[in-house]
């Protein structure tokens, strides 16, 4: 038996919520959902394209990606509360852990270095964006736990440093986002 992947249901515009409501595709919940789906997607080519260097984060990349499914989980399912504090702590501690491992940084750097770096970087923009979505949903529609806004704003967070961490692993310099030199283009 094969199944349709294609419903026609979004055809004119609308989607159907969990609770089988009809709303916008633009619906802060649905924008939420689809910002997370995003981030998780992209993880999906951050470890598609680790380096070998970089291998060993693949399991906690997962972990992540398996985190975010139960995020979208607690938006849409009345009653689950799957990220709780734990997960926070997890991935604060996570920072606190890699953060002496790279090198300290007294100014801004340019997002970038080497691939699994650069791709890092990549999701953590995507994390912030996803993270305004969830704070937009809460203050405006639907509530959110502390839990899952706390989640997503460390996330961001953790991805940060896990790219600068995986930049050391490949052995790349990164760029402090002033020029100090005097050829540099003036915009």
């Amino acid at each position: 038996m094969t199944i349709k992947i294609y419903t026609k249901v979004g055809d004119k515009g609308l989607t159907k919520q969990v609770t089988g409501k009809m709303v916008p595709k633009y619906d802060l919940q649905i924008e939420a959902l689809g910002n997370i789906d995003e981030l998780q997607s992209y993880l999906g080519v951050v470890l598609a394209n680790l380096s070998n260097n970089c291998q060993k984060l693949r399991n906690e990349l997962e972990n992540v990606q398996r985190n975010l499914y139960q995020l979208q989980a607690d938006i849409v399912v009345k009653n689950h509360h799957e990220i709780n504090e734990s997960n926070v702590v997890q991935l604060e501690n996570r920072i606190n852990e890699l953060t002496p491992k790279i090198p300290y940084i007294p100014e801004f750097i340019l997002p970038g270095g080497k691939v699994t770096g650069t791709n890092l970087q990549y999701a953590r923009t995507v994390a912030r964006r996803a993270e305004r979505s969830l704070v937009k949903l809460s203050l405006n529609e639907q509530k959110l736990a502390d839990c899952d806004l706390e989640y997503m704003n460390r996330l961001s967070d953790y991805l940060f440093i896990l790219g600068r961490y995986a930049n050391v692993l490949d052995g790349y310099t990164e760029k402090k986002s002033k020029v100090r030199d005097k050829n540099r283009i003036n915009g």
